[in-house]
């Protein structure tokens, strides 16, 4: 899922520009958007779900003929998108999250612009914009992908008619290994050498028999315990196909995919090559 956010000062055309990007990008695949709404309530006291809430309901479902509103606690920018990737959702695009480490358009100017992280293009506040130019921005940026957004993109492909099972590996953050205490693990890897390392091997293991669709993810940057480093999702006609060729893509991640991963624990910090020579 590509993710944007468009940033700047009150009636700079934030939202013009954000409804202009879901005409453009709904033509390319599916759109979801996040608006943060700072100190809003969706369902006030004085309405059914807003008292189921009150009462200590985790999450709320609102459904009407035409919409599917779910209201939870403890929100996030993160757990959005998150959201928003497991629905399947091909591009998401943000008004507002100024101070996140999302890429950025921002909309006229900015008094902290040398402050803001990760900004792509910086445009005037209610302009001519060129959205086929912006479009196309969108699309350079980097996945933004959820263990469900794996599952869904595999079930919407054609080859799923002949599948019998999907089988997943979710890796994650171990806290402790032989008594020792991980604080978090730091993972890097060349971008473009290692996403054409996972794509051979997914194209690799679609050529055995009963292997239908395979797909891997590693996550970079610093990643703490119990947190997801990695999903492998494999779908096959048979179970039996379908584990081993699981298994064989992990360990083939492990060995031919560069990725480094620096260990921080409580006895300190060094750095762990993940490639076998």
């Amino acid at each position: 899922m590509k993710v944007i956010s468009v940033v700047g000062y009150k009636k700079t055309g934030k939202t013009t520009l954000v409804t202009q990007l879901v005409k453009a990008l709904s033509k390319k695949g599916k759109v979801g958007t996040v608006k943060q709404m700072c100190h809003h309530r969706f369902n006030p006291q004085n309405t059914d779900t807003g008292k189921h809430f009150d009462a200590g309901a985790e999450a709320v479902a609102a459904i009407t003929d035409t919409e599917l509103v779910l209201v939870r606690r403890n929100p996030s920018l993160t757990e959005s998108l998150n959201a928003l990737a497991d629905s399947g959702m091909d591009f998401a695009i943000v008004e507002g999250a100024k101070t996140s480490s999302l890429p950025k358009i921002v909309l006229g100017d900015l008094d902290n612009i040398d402050e803001i992280q990760n900004v792509v293009v910086q445009l005037p506040a209610r302009g001519d914009w060129d959205i086929d130019a912006l479009t196309e921005l969108v699309m350079q940026q980097n996945d933004w992908v959820t263990l469900g957004l794996l599952i869904e993109q595999v079930k919407h492909d054609s080859r799923i008619k002949q599948a019998g099972g999907i089988g997943t590996f979710t890796g994650i953050v171990r806290q402790f290994s032989e008594g020792v205490e991980t604080k978090a693990l730091h993972f890097e890897k060349y971008e473009k050498i290692a996403e054409e390392a996972m794509q051979k091997i997914c194209h690799d293991l679609i050529q055995r028999e009963g292997v239908l669709d395979v797909r891997m993810h590693h996550r970079t940057g610093i990643i703490r315990p119990g947190e997801d480093i990695v999903y492998i999702v494999v779908a096959a006609a048979h179970r039996q196909e379908l584990f081993v060729a699981l298994t064989d893509a992990l360990e083939m991640l492990k060995s031919e995919v560069p990725v480094w991963k620096k260990e921080l624990t409580i006895d300190g910090d060094f750095w762990v090559h993940d490639v076998e020579k």
